[in-house]
């Protein structure tokens, strides 16, 4: 397979020179899709010699993937791309669970294992917990411990006060006040977000929530240096299954002229806007009359049938980048993404086309994935 998913790369980074026992990797992940985590590290880490196995929870939020040698964790992110994962939100390279902290006293056993795992001075700390109701309990216990562990940490100078991106970040997850796993990442291959989570706040004027899962999609896919030229006033889009709009939305905000194809209505204050085209037509069978900028679709169907079209679109140029959902079925949810974007490589391939294929459960989605893609010529 071609695609961006499946592209691994080597970071040249300085953090984690001495990880001797951080041989846990710690994924986290959409409460309901540890399996699926589960699978996709595994290949990946069989992919990059890597092995190991994995310890898995039903609907606990996070995967724990365990190397055979000390330093595996840290072998393994420095071999892979967090980008090209597409079930985990956040990583890092952990030590094995501190449990039973006790009350009086949780800085303490943290303390300890910096001395014994021998674990590098870090530029950030973020305490979380997995995105489960019962973890979000722990909310005011995290706020409360905070400053004082980061006070401690910056006294026994395994914390600095000037962080840069050379620098790890710490993780502290806490499972419940008395278990926590501890362990790095490199800012430039992470999450930027606390959890891996982009908290984004809804417009009332948008016509539906769907439309956070576009706005978390631009933010997510496309550089912020980068919006005012990939995401331009005056662009040409097409919104497949567009109604009522939610997409729609965040694609006239950024004053772009908007084909919205559905058989459906669409909102009353977009069709006033004077942005939008409005074709009632089937999605599956529309045509656009000329190449456009962008191309979205939100539509709920089979991902097989969704990559079809997906693959009509790009394979045949009509636009310059896409973002798209495929929706998943109940199980075997990893392969199912797989085969989805092999089957738009193979359409785009046929016609000569590279694909290059971005995939994300982003906080948004629920039973699906958000796929960036842009494609271009084979020379």
């Amino acid at each position: 397979m071609q695609g961006a998913h499946r592209i691994t790369a080597v970071f040249d980074s300085e953090l984690c020179e001495a990880a001797m026992s951080r041989n846990h990797l710690l994924l986290y992940c959409r409460p309901g899709f540890e399996s699926d985590m589960a699978g996709e590290i595994q290949d990946k880490a069989a992919e990059a010699g890597v092995y190991g196995y994995v310890k898995t929870k039903a609907n606990s939020g996070y995967v724990v993937y365990i190397t055979q040698e000390d330093d595996g964790a840290r072998q393994l992110m420095n071999r892979l791309s967090f980008d090209n994962l597409i079930f985990a939100r956040q990583w890092c390279a952990a030590v094995p669970l501190i449990n039973d902290l006790p009350q009086g006293d949780r800085i303490g056993p943290i303390l300890e294992a910096f001395a014994e795992h021998d674990l590098p001075r870090c530029g950030d700390l973020i305490l979380e917990t997995a995105d489960t109701n019962e973890a979000k309990e722990l909310s005011g216990f995290c706020k409360k411990f905070i400053n004082p562990l980061r006070q401690t940490l910056r006294k026994k100078g395994l914390l600095t006060d000037k962080p840069n991106a050379k620098i790890p970040r710490l993780h502290c997850f806490f499972l419940d006040s008395s278990n926590v796993y501890i362990g790095t990442t490199d800012t430039r291959n992470s999450s930027p977000w606390p959890g891996g989570i982009l908290r984004l706040k809804f417009p009332k004027t948008a016509p539906s929530r769907s439309t956070l899962k576009l706005e978390e999609a631009f933010h997510y896919f496309v550089p912020a240096d980068e919006w005012d030229e990939r995401l331009a006033p005056g662009m040409k889009a097409v919104d497949l299954g567009a109604a009522p709009g939610g997409w729609t939305w965040q694609l006239v905000n950024r004053s772009m002229m908007v084909t919205a194809v559905d058989n459906g209505p669409m909102n009353k204050d977009l069709m006033e806007s004077g942005q939008v085209t409005h074709r009632t037509e089937d999605a599956f069978t529309f045509k656009p009359e000329k190449r456009v900028d962008w191309m979205v679709c939100d539509i709920v169907d089979k991902p097989a049938r969704s990559a079809e079209l997906m693959g009509r679109w790009l394979a045949h140029r009509w636009c310059r980048e896409a973002i798209f959902n495929l929706k998943l079925p109940m199980k075997q949810r990893w392969m199912a993404v797989q085969e989805a974007l092999e089957k738009i490589e193979e359409m785009c391939l046929e016609r000569d086309l590279k694909v290059t294929l971005k995939c994300k459960q982003l906080f948004h989605d629920r039973e699906e994935v958000t796929v960036h893609a842009i494609g271009e010529r084979i020379r």
